[in-house]
């Protein structure tokens, strides 16, 4: 005896009045289309807001230099009843004249004295973060761990604390007012350390050193002719963050310099603005204007530096 299967029953659909057929409901089709539009119109409101950031970022980046711009061009009676965002009588030659030659041109010298400490003490600096980098990176030695914990706790250590042992130290060793008392202190960065450190791991194989040291190469030698030229791109960060710093610095030069002809850019500039409190001379003309001269050093060094970090990029990109 033979028992009949049926098929499995189906609820019934919709049918069309003429056939009878049931009709298939694109349901699933609709759901695909609304989730691909409300994709589409997150993805069009998330790049709308990133566009509006990124406007305003270089707005609010630009507009101090804008500002300087626009006051750099004016007379000093201009600067205060004028729209300080636009134009008004152009007064730039007269300006930098007055610049150069205010107190026997002593804001040349300011300069000069800005750029020897700044390539001076950032050479050096670079030089020796990039060797302890490298060869806490590339060497084990009994200790390594202690000494690194101490250099990222060194972070923490604020450098105003430093101040009065400094001066007393500087004081014995009779340093004071001399551009040593800068130029030496600033050769120490314990940051830059860990930077060119996590850069020499990430840059320099272990095998090519070993390679080198089998074909009879010294430490000295692998470290200047293949360690050097692969950090060369963190080398070129670390001696911009330097010299930006040194280029920057304030506090240092307040300190431990005496004499106005030995004093930073920065330092000669907040000198002339002091002059308006103290004697009743309002300079502030003249202070936009070394403003402006001030930021051309660090403007031609960021240029000239870019192919170090397009060569780095590029690097990352093959391997």
């Amino acid at each position: 005896m033979t028992t009949a299967t049926h098929p499995k029953a189906t609820p019934p659909g919709p049918t069309t009045p003429s056939t009878g057929r049931r009709r298939k409901t694109p349901v699933r089709r609709r759901a695909a289309r609304g989730t691909a539009a409300d994709g589409a119109r997150t993805t069009r409101r998330t790049r709308a807001l990133i566009i509006t950031g990124l406007v305003l970022f270089t707005l609010y980046s630009l507009a101090p230099v804008w500002w300087l711009i626009v006051s750099a061009t004016k007379s000093q009676r201009d600067l205060y009843t004028s729209n300080g965002l636009w134009f008004a009588e152009f007064n730039l030659m007269q300006n930098l004249e007055d610049l150069f030659t205010y107190q026997d041109g002593i804001f040349v010298t300011w300069m000069w004295n800005t750029l020897f400490y700044g390539i001076v003490g950032t050479a050096g600096m670079t030089l020796i973060s990039v060797a302890c980098g490298y060869g806490l990176a590339m060497y084990s030695f009994r200790g390594r761990g202690f000494l690194m914990g101490c250099i990222i706790g060194s972070f923490l250590v604020p450098g105003a604390l430093l101040t009065i042992p400094s001066f007393l130290l500087y004081t014995d060793l009779r340093i004071i007012d001399t551009p040593t008392a800068i130029i030496v202190p600033s050769f120490f960065n314990a940051f830059s350390v860990y930077l060119a450190k996590v850069y020499a791991e990430g840059a320099i194989p272990h095998e090519l050193l070993e390679a080198a040291r089998i074909d009879g190469a010294g430490e000295y030698r692998i470290f200047f002719q293949i360690g050097a030229r692969l950090m060369s791109t963190g080398a070129a960060t670390i001696f911009l963050l330097g010299f930006v710093g040194m280029w920057n610095s304030f506090f240092g030069p307040l300190v431990f310099l005496r004499s106005s002809e030995k004093w930073t850019v920065m330092l000669g500039l907040y000198s002339w603005l002091k002059v308006k409190s103290d004697q009743s001379v309002d300079l502030t003309g003249m202070v936009v204007v070394g403003s402006i001269i001030s930021l051309i050093p660090m403007v031609v060094l960021m240029v000239s530096m870019q192919r170090f970090w397009r060569t780095g990029v590029s690097l990352g990109s093959l391997k």
